[in-house]
């Protein structure tokens, strides 16, 4: 039994989420999860089924992307998260000539379909795998914030705690401590 993802254009809001499980129902199919963008369903579905659901989700304004496009966005999801996964990102680093030369496309076209899909600009996507990625180091790791900051490509610290509070409300340090509080208090924690 292998999963399949369809990922469809123009779904980035929840009603969208309702509404395609309307037509995927009308349709028979069952599908594991629909997130904004994406459906992945337990088994592939037939030529048959692929071409009325196409037509259905048009019908409401959706469009469901063939395989080379879907294959793109997996692509470009995948370089992102490997990128800062690896922990490696210069100061130099560029998604414009990242993302072109791993792809060999015109940045723009790319990142107009990835917003279009995902619902958020590329460069939205990377800042959150970066923000998780900063997480992940406060809560596990004795890196600095300095040495986090250089691992990721920013400039400063400055402007790592900068946005790292605009994505999550809290700056690096708050973050930790209520960690920190979290891991120590696990049981107190459902009285917030």
């Amino acid at each position: 039994m292998t999963q399949t993802t369809l990922h469809i254009k123009n779904m980035v809001c929840r009603r969208c989420i309702l509404t395609v499980g309307q037509v995927l129902g009308k349709n028979g199919i069952q599908p594991v999860s629909i997130g904004l963008g994406e459906i992945i369903l337990a088994n592939p579905i037939s030529a048959e089924q692929e071409k009325t659901l196409r037509a259905d989700l048009e019908a409401v304004g959706f469009e469901l992307l063939d395989d080379q496009r879907s294959q793109l966005i997996e692509r470009v999801k995948t370089l992102l998260i490997e990128q800062v996964q690896s922990g490696e990102i210069p100061e130099t680093f560029s998604l414009v000539d990242f993302i072109g030369k791993a792809l060999h496309r015109d940045y723009s076209a790319v990142s107009k379909l990835f917003s279009e899909v995902e619902g958020i600009t590329l460069e939205q996507f990377f800042i959150l795998q970066k923000t998780e990625k900063v997480k992940e180091w406060l809560v596990y790791n004795e890196l600095t914030l300095s040495e986090i900051a250089f691992r990721l490509g920013y400039s400063s610290v400055a402007y790592l705690s900068s946005q790292f509070k605009k994505v999550t409300g809290l700056t690096p340090s708050d973050f930790k401590r209520n960690h920190a509080d979290h891991r120590r208090g696990l049981d107190e924690v459902h009285h917030h």
